[in-house]
Formats: C-alpha cells, structure tokens, sequence
C-alpha cells in the first residue's frame, strides 16, 4: 500500500496511491490525514489496504496523482530524528579533515532531533538565503513508526515501523561547524528537509524491506547527471530496528515519528573510499562525500556546494526502472 497526502491545510489530505503511481483515491471517508491513520493504524489500516485493492481493480472513482500536488507525506511530525547508520559516511568526512573517528561511533549509534514543524514537499524548492551557507543535499531511507514503548528491543521496534520512505535532508555545512563546536547539536545548520511523494508499508516492498533495510539502490542526479547508485541496503551498519530501540532506550515515541538512517553511503570493491559513477563506483548520496573524497585524493575539495538554479533528484527504482516512492527533485532557490 502506497500512502501520500495532497496539499491542503497543514496538515494535507489522505489518498491511497496506485502501485504505479499514476492514480489516486482519497481517502478521506476513511480518515483525513495520515497523521490521524497512524494514531489508530490497527483499526484503520485494513480499511485503507481495502481502498488500494478496489483502486487497483478501478472499483473505485480515481484521479491522476501528480507528484508535484503531493505534499511531505507528513506534512509535520510529533517528531523527527536522523540517524547516521552508514558509519563510512561519518568515517570520511572526519578523515578529510584529520579528525579520528571515536570506537563508539561503530556499536552506539548517532542521532540528532530535527525540526519536524515544516516539511517540504518532494518538489517544493530548497529555499537557501545565504550561499555562504554552503548548502548540501543528504539522500536518506526512512521510516515511520506506530508508538513504541520506552524500552522497546530491536526486533519489537521493527515489528512497529509502519511506512517506509526516503528524504532530502538538507544540511548547511557552512554552519554546521559552529554549531557543533558549542556542544549542542544541529538547529540553524539543519532547515526543513524534503521527503518522497509517497510512503509505502514495509509489507509492499517484499523482499526488498527485510532486516531492517531497504535493498534497492539510493538513485541521486545533480543537475541531470548520475551522482549517486549506493546500495541502501549495504554498509548499513545500524539497521532501523537498531536506530528506533536507540531512540526509546528513555523515551516512549508517539505514533508519526519519523526516524532516519543518515546519508547512504558504501565503501568500494577494495575497502576504500567509493569512487564517483563516472569513474565506474556507486559515487555518493552527498556533495561533503565527494569533497572529502577529492581532498583525500588530491589534497583539496573542488566540487561547489549547491548554488541557484542547482537541481537534486533522489528516488529508488523496482526492477523495471519505476519509481518506488516517487522522486524528491529540488530546485535551489
């Protein structure tokens, strides 16, 4: 079952997607948001599961779904945390700039809590004031969860991640240092990230959702080129079972948290950095991979930050090259 919301109101309006993406059916005789569908997901899940089987037996009245209508599938969230589970990713950033990366950072994984008030729609501009922020795009997995009691053990916290998407967590680098040099975490370096036209429940994906990961590839172009093909489902050192029981290890989370896996990244062949599409690698899910990659090989990053007019397309495919959650593609304004 596919879910997006339609932008209306804050909050959007619920409507089941066709598994390939072309229609819709609202949903809103059901409930109206897929926030109030996820307060009550064991009575309210079947009914939408029936509507998506009627839709894909055009049983039902249908309209053509426009990815550029959808709204974030939430348009805000109780909550919204961002994991880092791709260490290689950490691994090489801290490289290229001589810092050593602590034993901890392989068995205790990273989050950060982002604003969830106001997210952007998957073709909603990347609004950047300042390109003196140097502004960075992050194609990441995430998922959704049903409430999860404090506590909760790695395999009970998959059990109750209910939607599967993917994000554009949008990072300004040119802040972030000065932010994290005080000892308090991301908050201006970290503005409204975008997420994928739909969500998807794990039970849709087959075999491509299983032990906590999607296995398919994180597709990223910049500006219309290949930028990224790395396999969301490798180098994954924290899976998403590991990442919610993190996050409730002292909390209970609400029903609509949204919780991340960090930038996509995979290590080469050889063990070494992944190398850029072009060179015949899997290249990378942000610009700071490929800038500490050209200064660990040639002593200096020569690819720009994003500018206006840049463009970012993010998506995963099914094996005949269609859109599984539909495309993120940003334009920087």
């Amino acid at each position: 079952m596919k879910l997006a919301s339609l932008k209306e109101g804050r909050d959007g309006r619920l409507v089941v997607v066709s598994d390939d993406l072309a229609w819709y059916a609202d949903a809103a005789h059901i409930c109206p948001t897929l926030q109030a569908a996820l307060d009550d997901w064991a009575r309210v899940a079947p009914a939408l599961e029936l509507l998506a089987i009627d839709l894909r037996n055009e049983a039902i009245p249908r309209a053509r779904f426009h990815e550029h209508d959808a709204a974030a599938p939430l348009p805000r969230a109780y909550q919204w945390a961002d994991g880092s589970a791709y260490v290689n990713h950490v691994a090489l950033v801290r490289q290229a700039r001589g810092a050593a990366l602590p034993d901890s950072y392989w068995h205790d994984p990273l989050l950060y809590q982002g604003g969830s008030d106001s997210f952007l729609g998957a073709r909603d501009a990347i609004p950047l004031a300042d390109p003196a922020w140097e502004a960075d795009f992050e194609g990441e997995v995430v998922v959704v969860t049903d409430d999860v009691p404090q506590g909760v053990s790695r395999e009970e916290a998959l059990s109750l991640i209910r939607l599967v998407g993917l994000t554009n967590d949008v990072s300004l680098r040119g802040l972030i240092a000065g932010e994290v040099a005080k000892g308090f975490g991301f908050f201006q370096s970290k503005p409204a990230s975008a997420f994928s036209p739909v969500f998807v429940t794990p039970e849709s994906l087959g075999d491509w959702w299983r032990d906590g990961k999607l296995h398919r590839r994180l597709m990223v172009e910049l500006n219309g080129q290949p930028f990224g093909r790395a396999e969301a489902g490798e180098d994954m050192t924290f899976d998403f079972g590991a990442l919610i029981a993190h996050a409730a290890r002292t909390r209970r989370l609400g029903a609509g948290t949204i919780i991340g896996s960090g930038t996509v990244s995979n290590r080469d062949a050889e063990g070494g950095p992944g190398r850029p599409v072009g060179e015949g690698g899997v290249g990378y899910s942000c610009l700071a991979e490929l800038r500490a990659v050209e200064a660990l090989r040639g002593g200096a990053a020569t690819t720009p930050f994003l500018r206006a007019g840049d463009t970012v397309r993010i998506w995963a495919e099914d094996d005949r090259h269609h859109t599984i959650f539909g495309a993120i593609e940003q334009v920087v304004a």
